[in-house]
């Protein structure tokens, strides 16, 4: 028998699309299930992996979806773009909190903020785009401009910078196929937070070059310290769109109420952006999901219509634990912790354990030092390999302060045995 073997690719041959089975689980959600697995094991695992408040959704939010399952009107298709009223509250809490004044057109509900981030980059790239990506990243960002089709291209900065990148660095990467900048503060995974003037340089280099910039602020209620104190000092406030009136017509804004009223299983973000592609991504999302949940909808209304005294509760414990986290993990020989300003993250640099034995074992990876901490500590960390920057571990202290406490403290003694 003679001829050619087919290729084992073929289309008839593949069963995932090539397209699909590029995409990477995400990695936070992973060792999430991996630590609650433990537990319900009986292990006594304590988890660092989640971006996840530990506190309840506050009580008149949830008693709005409540009265939202009684009424008949919710029982029904709404539009897909969102609930009218959820859209023109949303527009109010944006110029209430950003001082960025937007029309209801203007926004699209999403069913949550990764899908807010995968239908704005789907209605603005082409297959090709280039996406400047400031690293470390949060995983969902990449994946999300290669289903789009873009091409995120990373730049990468470090504990020297406070993990923030420089316009320089920005302009290194960029090229004729550049057409969107990722901008985030504060920032998942790292904590950190851009100074206005930072903010304005950025912004304005972006608008010289035409390109477009999505921001995402969905912990803009979660700032700390001199950041903090900066931001209450600013006359406008740090939101790009104000900050560089320049570029509206090329600025998408994604947010949500996830980590603002620690909603994260309610499932309600949105994009805010010019009305063509607002309208764009509106068309996609009803073919894809249609309207977000009536009920969840109704306790997003609660949540952006009231005041921020449950947010303000939150950012008090959040804070305290920043400090207690960062002051016990740089008590570790080989462990780097830059002081983060905002969200609810710690992202330590632990280089100069690698390559060291550590109870018979030499990590050469974070990705090894972070299975060896799971295994011989009982602690669940995310190496920084799934934000793109080896060598560092993130840590959510979104936990109860004895958790935190005792999880470190896991890790000090562990990490304490490390040898040449």
């Amino acid at each position: 028998m003679t001829g050619a073997t087919p290729p084992a690719t073929s289309p008839t041959d593949r069963r995932v699309s090539a397209r699909i089975g590029a995409i990477s689980e995400s990695a936070t959600l992973a060792v999430d299930a991996k630590a609650k697995a433990l537990k319900a094991a009986g292990r006594p695992v304590i988890g660092f992996g989640a971006g996840e408040p530990d506190f309840p959704t506050p009580d008149y939010i949830v008693e709005a979806a409540v009265e939202a399952c009684r009424n008949p009107k919710f029982h029904r298709y709404t539009p897909a773009g969102g609930l009218p009223e959820l859209k023109a509250a949303i527009a109010a809490k944006t110029l209430r909190d950003s001082g960025y004044e937007v029309e209801p057109a203007q926004v699209l509900v999403t069913n949550g903020g990764k899908q807010a981030i995968y239908e704005a980059f789907a209605a603005i790239l082409d297959p090709g785009d280039e996406v400047i990506v400031p690293a470390p990243y949060w995983t969902t960002y990449p994946e999300s401009i290669r289903l789009a089709g873009g091409v995120p291209v990373d730049v990468v900065a470090d504990e020297t910078t406070g993990y923030r990148v420089s316009v320089e660095q920005l302009e290194a990467a960029r090229t004729e196929r550049t057409k969107v900048v990722l901008f985030v503060s504060p920032s998942n995974p790292t904590g950190a937070v851009y100074p206005r003037a930072q903010v304005e340089e950025i912004g304005r280099w972006a608008a010289e070059h035409g390109l477009w910039v999505l921001t995402d602020e969905i912990y803009e209620h979660l700032v700390y310290g001199d950041a903090a104190a900066r931001a209450s000092a600013d006359v406008t406030s740090a939101s790009l769109p104000v900050v560089v009136p320049e570029l509206r017509d090329k600025c998408i804004v994604v947010n949500g109420v996830a980590k603002t009223y620690a909603m994260t299983g309610w499932r309600v973000g949105w994009v805010i952006g010019p009305k063509d592609v607002v309208k764009a991504a509106t068309n996609l999302q009803s073919h894809a999901t249609s309207n977000v949940s009536n009920v969840a909808q109704a306790a997003a209304l609660a949540a952006v219509s009231g005041d921020l005294d449950a947010v303000a509760e939150m950012r008090e414990a959040f804070d305290r634990r920043r400090r207690t986290i960062v002051r016990m993990l740089n008590e570790i020989d080989g462990v780097e912790c830059p002081e983060p300003e905002g969200a609810f993250y710690a992202y330590p640099s632990v280089k100069a354990l690698l390559g060291k034995e550590i109870r018979g074992k030499r990590p050469a990876t974070s990705v090894e030092l972070a299975e060896i901490i799971l295994e011989e500590a009982e602690v669940a960390v995310v190496p920084g390999e799934a934000f793109g920057t080896p060598g560092y571990l993130r840590l959510s202290y979104a936990l109860g302060d004895e958790d935190l406490v005792e999880g470190v403290s896991r890790l000090q003694k562990l990490l304490g045995e490390a040898r040449d």
